[in-house]
């Protein structure tokens, strides 16, 4: 219970800190933190929640992490479930803290989109599905190699919450045009389910791509980052 409480909290930070800068900061009259913040915010999460539970759960926060270190043999199978619950929870936890935050600004309309990941009509730059699907394909791919070999016993020790952090900045950078950025299907649904309505259509994109990018990711770590010849 102690592991899933972790990764309940953990996943509460990353999307309250990483949507939060999005909806509360990203905009802000004349200081606002744009792009570059909301980026660098998402992989401040990312990396504190890695020094403060990596022990206690493996500071996972993502269903595609889980889901890609099952399948590179890092995680065992019987750990899914519930480490999936306690993830998509503590987003939606998150989620309802920075509504009733945003919401006590006058004029706040969570149908503008609430940091909420989409495609088409509702990507930030107009990007086609298909578009949209290779992104995050891809981008949750690369995060598991990092992941996976910033983790690798054969890494320097305790540098591996540093790198996975710059790598989720570097991923909120190139991708955010995109999607608004996911590779977590509990970050995406933690804000999804109180926009509803388009947001809710599109989750769907937002829970396949960044499982299948982290599976492939894992997979091909396991291939290349073996010890045997």
């Amino acid at each position: 219970m102690k592991k899933y409480g972790a990764e309940f909290f953990g996943t509460f930070w990353l999307v309250l800190g990483g949507c939060g800068s999005a909806v509360l900061a990203a905009a802000f009259p004349d200081v606002g933190i744009g792009l570059l913040g909301v980026a660098l915010a998402f992989g401040l999460t990312v990396l504190t929640m890695a020094f403060a539970i990596g022990h206690i759960s493996g500071c996972h926060l993502n269903p595609a992490v889980s889901l890609g270190l099952w399948a590179g043999g890092r995680f065992p199978g019987k750990e899914l479930p519930p480490y999936i619950i306690a993830q998509v929870l503590g987003g939606i936890a998150a989620g309802g803290v920075l509504f009733l935050i945003a919401s006590g600004h006058a004029g706040f309309d969570v149908s503008a989109g609430f940091a909420s990941n989409g495609y088409g009509a509702h990507s930030p730059g107009g990007y086609s599905l298909p578009a949209a699907l290779i992104t995050e394909v891809v981008m949750t791919m690369m995060f598991l190699l990092v992941i996976m070999g910033a983790t690798d016993k054969r890494a320097p020790q305790g540098f591996a919450p540093i790198a996975i952090g710059l790598c989720l900045t570097l991923i909120h950078l190139i991708s955010i045009p995109v999607t608004n950025t996911s590779v977590n299907p509990a970050r995406s649904t933690g804000v999804a389910l109180y926009v509803g309505g388009w947001a809710a259509a599109q989750l769907w994109l937002f829970w396949v791509a960044p499982i299948i990018g982290g599976m492939l990711g894992a997979v091909i770590y396991r291939f290349i980052g073996s010890e045997k010849s």
